[in-house]
C-alpha cells in the first residue's frame, strides 16, 4: 500500500521443527499492507515445500492486536474511484491468494491470536488447522460499517459456524470475545496470553510435528475461558435470521428489539451499516453456502474491486477511519432504496 511497512513487519524463522511468522506493525495494529502481504506469500510458499518445516506458527508482537484487518484506508482515501478499484485489484488480488494458501496450506497452521483480530486478521487466521485464542479477545467481521462486506473467504468460514451465527456476525459486524468465537468455531482453543510464549517453546521442543502432537501440546496449555454469552443466544439468533428474504429479517429484529438488549443492539448495528452493503452481504451468505473457498475467494475479488470504486466505501473510510465522526452518509441511505440491479452490478465478473 501507500504506507510502506517496516522492514521487520514480517520477521520469519524456523526454530526446530516450526516455522514461526511474527506480526510487528504496532502502530497500526498489525494491519496487513501489499508487503506484509507479499512477504507472507513469499514465506509460506517456501515453507510449504521445505522439509525442515513440519508446521508454520504466526503469532503478534503486539499486546494489543493479532491483526486489525487489510489496510484499507489507504485505498480508501484515494479520490479517484478509478484508482481505489486499481489498487484494490492489486491488494485484494495478492491478500485472497494469501488467504488460499493459507486454507489450503499442506502443513498444520497454527495461530496465536490476541486482542483485535478483524476482518484481514481473520483471513490470516481461521483458515489454519489451530486457532487459538487468547482471553483478551477482540473479534469481528465489521466491513458492513466500512461499506465494504465481510472478504477474505468469509462467506466459506461464516456459513460453518453453528446454525445463523455466521449470518448474525456478517450482517451486524459486532465484537465477539474468546468463550463466543470458541462457539462460533472460529477459534479451536483457548490459551491465556501469558501461556503463548510457553506454548511456543514446547512446540519448538517438541521435535517433529504432526497434527496430532500439536493437538496434544496444544491441550496441555489449554485452559477453560471465561462463559460467553452466544450459546444461550444460538436459537434465538437462527429464528431472527432464518430465511432468505432480507427485509423479513430486518422486520423480525425488529420487533423482536424490546425483548432484549443484545436484540437491540443487534438492529442498533445493523442501522449503522451501509445499506448496500447489507444487501450485497445477505446476497453472499444466502447464496454461496456451498460454493468452494476458490469461489468463494474469486467473488470477493470481483466484489471488492467494484466496491472499492463506489461512494460508500470511500464513505465508510472517512467516517470510521479517517475523520472519526462515525456518522457516515450512505447512498443509497435506506435498505429499501438499494435495488437488485444494484448488487447484480457488484457482482458481476470483473474483465480481464
Amino acid at each position: 500500500m501507500s504506507e510502506k511497512s517496516r522492514p521487520d513487519a514480517v520477521q520469519a524463522e524456523i526454530r526446530g521443527h516450526l516455522g514461526i511468522i511474527t506480526l510487528d506493525r504496532p502502530k497500526a495494529l498489525n494491519a496487513l499492507n501489499l508487503d506484509m502481504v507479499e512477504k507472507l506469500e513469499e514465506v509460506l510458499a517456501g515453507w510449504a515445500t521445505n522439509p525442515a518445516v513440519d508446521a508454520v506458527l504466526i503469532r503478534s508482537a503486539s499486546p494489543r492486536a493479532f491483526c486489525a484487518g487489510g489496510d484499507v484506508r489507504s485505498i480508501g482515501m484515494l479520490p479517484d474511484p478509478s484508482e481505489r478499484r486499481a489498487l484494490g485489484r492489486k491488494f485484494f488480488g495478492r491478500e485472497y491468494k494469501l488467504n488460499l494458501r493459507i486454507h489450503t496450506f499442506p502443513k498444520p497452521f497454527i495461530a496465536l491470536i490476541n486482542g483485535i483480530a478483524m476482518g484481514g486478521g481473520l483471513g490470516l487466521s481461521v483458515h489454519g488447522s489451530h486457532r487459538v485464542v487468547s482471553e483478551d479477545l477482540r473479534l469481528a467481521m465489521p466491513e458492513t460499517m466500512l461499506g465494504l462486506f465481510p472478504d477474505v473467504g468469509g462467506t466459506w468460514f461464516l456459513n460453518r459456524c453453528p446454525g445463523m451465527l455466521g449470518r448474525y456476525l456478517a450482517m451486524t459486524g459486532l465484537e465477539i470475545g474468546t468463550a463466543d468465537a470458541l462457539t462460533a468455531r472460529l477459534a479451536t482453543h483457548h490459551v491465556p496470553k501469558a501461556g503463548f510464549d510457553g506454548l511456543v517453546s514446547a512446540l519448538e521442543a517438541a521435535g517433529p510435528l504432526d497434527r496430532h502432537l500439536i493437538d496434544e501440546i496444544i491441550k496441555a496449555h489449554a485452559a477453560v475461558p471465561a462463559a460467553g454469552q452466544l450459546a444461550e443466544r444460538l436459537a434465538a439468533i437462527d429464528h431472527l435470521f432464518a430465511g432468505e428474504d432480507l427485509d423479513l429479517v430486518m422486520d423480525r429484529i425488529a420487533s423482536s428489539a424490546g425483548d432484549a438488549e443484545w436484540i437491540a443492539q443487534a438492529q442498533s448495528a445493523l442501522r449503522r451499516a451501509s445499506p448496500t452493503s447489507l444487501r450485497l452481504t445477505w446476497h453472499r451468505m444466502t447464496n454461496g453456502r456451498d460454493q468452494s473457498i476458490e469461489q468463494v475467494l474469486a467473488d470477493d475479488f470481483h466484489s471488492a474491486v467494484r466496491v472499492v470504486g463506489g461512494h460508500d466505501f470511500a464513505e465508510g473510510v472517512r467516517a470510521i477511519l479517517i475523520d472519526k465522526d462515525g456518522a457516515p452518509r450512505w447512498n443509497p441511505p435506506e435498505l429499501a432504496n438499494v435495488t437488485k440491479d444494484d448488487i447484480d452490478a457488484l457482482l458481476a465478473p470483473l474483465d480481464g
